[in-house]
């Protein structure tokens, strides 16, 4: 493990611990269990890139080392960002009916856990304002963050209700997917949380205005777009992806037959005759075209910004994400 990710799991153990004492609810030691394990079971597993990405942007905007307190709530903030995709990933698993996250069953397939589940996830969306309120109440930027936060939380549950209901329409029709609605999904649901929210916490720590940053949120989208280009189990899941309107896109009439029929199915054999059909249009080499395409459109973008610590924040994230592995 890196020594930013282990200096960054010492915060989580401090904001933990203070969530566990909050003064504002009186803990019995049964509802300080659930929460802790409750709290250890969704948010730091993972990645932690969202995380990790504030403090690496931070860094950069600064121009070099933090001071203890810097790093400190820079990480924080980045605890805030992996408690806000926890919250929605409790309730993103219980909405699609999911059996397994990170390698682990989701929360609310415990036994014990099933629709408490509902009330966990409000609790870890209220605990990032928790933690807001300690450890920023006092600088000149708490107001900003308080919006961002809930201004990002507003477009990612948007963005949520137009993946889930695109869906419906298109278990009908599947010609209703397009690349529009794929993108706009996309920079809604992920996006915004996963790609702008680390950047703009780390402008508003460095004394940025983020009314004067919105080309950076624009290449930040197209980032975020371009990272969520892949196959996971849209497929099975009905999903509205870039695969499957790029596929309808190339697809005769007796193809397009074979996706109506197979698209959407938990069926491995179905999931294989979609893979196969991707496979004979070539989706791949599509995809690769997309790729090198999207690479010099985003690098253009950031040599476009004027400041030169922007660029760097925004180059290092297009380098975490260019051809990278699941």
């Amino acid at each position: 493990m890196s020594e930013l990710k282990s200096k960054f799991l010492e915060v989580y153990y401090v904001l933990k611990s203070e969530l566990l004492n909050d003064p504002a609810f009186e803990f019995t030691d049964d509802s300080r269990q659930w929460v802790e394990r409750m709290e250890d079971y969704n948010v730091p597993g993972g990645k932690l890139n969202r995380g990790l990405s504030v403090i690496d942007s931070y860094k950069l905007l600064k121009h070099g080392e933090l001071s203890d307190d810097e790093n400190f709530q820079a990480c924080a903030l980045g605890w805030c960002i992996e408690w806000f995709q926890a919250y929605f990933l409790v309730h993103d698993d219980m909405i699609d009916g999911s059996h397994t996250r990170r390698g682990q069953p989701c929360w609310f397939r415990l036994p014990e856990v099933g629709m408490i589940a509902i009330n966990d996830g409000l609790i870890l969306r209220n605990q990032i304002f928790r933690i807001l309120k300690k450890h920023f109440r006092g600088k000149p930027y708490y107001v900003d963050l308080l919006d961002l936060f809930n201004e990002v939380e507003f477009q990612t549950a948007s963005g949520q209700m137009i993946d889930l209901i695109t869906t419906l329409q298109g278990e009908k029709d599947l010609s209703k997917y397009s690349l529009s609605i794929h993108r706009r999904i996309v920079q809604y649901k992920t996006a915004y949380y996963s790609f702008y929210l680390p950047v703009a916490c780390a402008l508003l720590m460095a004394g940025e205005n983020l009314d004067n940053h919105t080309d950076l949120k624009n290449v930040l989208v197209d980032m975020g777009i371009y990272f969520q280009v892949q196959v996971g189990t849209d497929i099975e899941d009905f999903k509205c992806s870039w695969l499957v309107v790029k596929a309808l896109e190339r697809a005769n009439e007796g193809q397009k037959k074979l996706l109506y029929e197979n698209y959407g199915k938990a069926d491995q054999a179905c999931v294989a005759r979609v893979k196969g059909l991707y496979k004979t249009l070539d989706i791949e080499g599509v995809f690769a075209e997309y790729e090198s395409k999207s690479y010099e459109k985003i690098t253009k973008q950031i040599e476009a910004h004027p400041s030169k610590a922007v660029q760097a924040v925004l180059k290092s994230f297009l380098a975490k994400i260019y051809k990278r592995q699941k």
